[in-house]
C-alpha cells in the first residue's frame, strides 16, 4: 500500500500542476518610429524631432545627457562622447561638440563589419534626411543637405560611407553653416 501511495501520490500532484493554467508572458513590441527603413535608425536617430535624436543644434549639454541612455565615455565643458554596441558585429558613437553650453556639432559614425546591412543603412540615411531635408547635393561619396530653417541659423547635414572591403564605417556630421 505504501509504495501504491508513494507512486500515485506524486502523479496525481504533477497532474493537478500541469493542468493550472500557465501565465502568458506577453512580449510588448515597441512600435517602429522609422517605418519603412532599417529598423537600426529607431536606435541611432530615435526621433523624428530635431535634426538628431530628438536634438537641434544650440542645444544644452543638459538637454543632451537626458537624451542619451549612457553616460558620456568623455565629457568635459565642450565635448561630451558616448559610444554603443548594437551587437558583436556593429556600434556607433556620437561625439557631440559645444561652445558656451550649445551644440555646435554632432559627429556620428557607425562601424560594422557586415557591409551589406553598413549599405543598407547609408542608403536609409540618405533617404531619411533626403526626405527631411531639402536638396541634397552628391559629391566624391558624400551627400550634402543644407538647410535653411525660418529664423533658425542654416546647418548642413553631410553624410559618407567611408567602408574598407572588409568593415563598413559611415559618418554624418551636423554642423552649423557659417
Amino acid at each position: 500500500m505504501k509504495i501504491i501511495i508513494k507512486i500515485i501520490l506524486p502523479l496525481f500532484l504533477l497532474f493537478i500542476i500541469s493542468c493550472q493554467p500557465h501565465e502568458k508572458k506577453e512580449t510588448k513590441i515597441k512600435p517602429r518610429v522609422f517605418e519603412g527603413y532599417h529598423p537600426l535608425l529607431d536606435e541611432i536617430i530615435k526621433t523624428k524631432q530635431g535634426v538628431f535624436r530628438g536634438l537641434n543644434l544650440n542645444s544644452k549639454a543638459d538637454t543632451i545627457k537626458v537624451v542619451e541612455t549612457a553616460a558620456p565615455v568623455e565629457a568635459s565643458p565642450g565635448h561630451l562622447y558616448f559610444e554603443y554596441k548594437i551587437d558583436s558585429l556593429t556600434n556607433y558613437s556620437i561625439d557631440y561638440t559645444l561652445s558656451k553650453d550649445s551644440l555646435e556639432e554632432i559627429n556620428l559614425q557607425v562601424n560594422s563589419n557586415d557591409l551589406e546591412l553598413t549599405s543598407y543603412l547609408f542608403c536609409d540615411f540618405k533617404d531619411y534626411y533626403a526626405n527631411k531635408l531639402p536638396n541634397p547635393t552628391e559629391d566624391k561619396g558624400y551627400v550634402v543637405y543644407n538647410c535653411f530653417e525660418g529664423k533658425r541659423k542654416p546647418f548642413v547635414v553631410s553624410l559618407s560611407d567611408n567602408s574598407t572591403p572588409t568593415k563598413g564605417k559611415l559618418n554624418m556630421v551636423i554642423y552649423k553653416d557659417k
